[in-house]
C-alpha cells in the first residue's frame, strides 16, 4: 500500500505559503466530481481547501485483468470483494474530493485481488499492514 498522506500536506502548505494557486489543487475533473457527488462515501471533516464538510472518497481499480472494469469506479464498496475474488491482480486507487470546491487528492493506492487476499491470510504476514 502507498499512503499520500504526506504530498497532501505538503500540497495544502504549498497552498498556504502562496507557492500553489487554488486553481491547482482545485481542478477535479468533471467525471470524479460527478461521482463524488452521486456514489462518494462520505468522510467526515473539513475539506482542507474550502472548510465545508462536503468530502467524498471514490474508489478507482485499474488492471489489465480487469478488462472492461479496468478505470471504472467501484460501487458499492462491496464491489471492490468481488473483483477480489475474481481476479488475481489489480490496483485499486482511493481519491478524496471536496464536491463543493473541487479538491481532489489520491489518497493511497494499493494492489487487490487474489494474490493479495492469500498473501493477507498467511501467518509470515501478519502485523505488516
Amino acid at each position: 500500500m502507498v499512503d499520500y498522506t504526506l504530498a497532501r500536506r505538503s500540497a495544502i502548505s504549498s497552498l498556504r505559503r502562496g507557492r500553489l494557486d487554488t486553481s491547482d489543487v482545485c481542478d477535479a475533473h468533471p467525471e470524479l466530481l460527478r461521482a463524488a457527488k452521486n456514489i462518494g462515501d462520505a468522510v467526515p471533516g473539513q475539506c482542507p481547501i474550502c472548510s465545508h464538510e462536503s468530502l467524498r472518497w471514490v474508489r478507482y481499480v485499474y488492471g489489465d485483468e480487469l478488462k472492461r472494469d479496468s478505470g471504472r469506479v467501484v460501487y458499492p464498496a462491496a464491489w471492490l470483494s468481488e473483483l477480489a475474488s475474481a481476479h488475481d491482480s489489480f490496483t485499486c486507487y482511493l481519491v478524496e474530493v471536496c464536491v463543493d470546491c473541487a479538491w481532489n487528492h489520491l489518497v493511497r493506492s494499493y494492489m487487490a485481488g487474489r494474490r493479495y487476499q492469500a498473501l493477507a491470510s498467511h501467518p509470515s504476514s501478519r502485523g505488516r499492514r
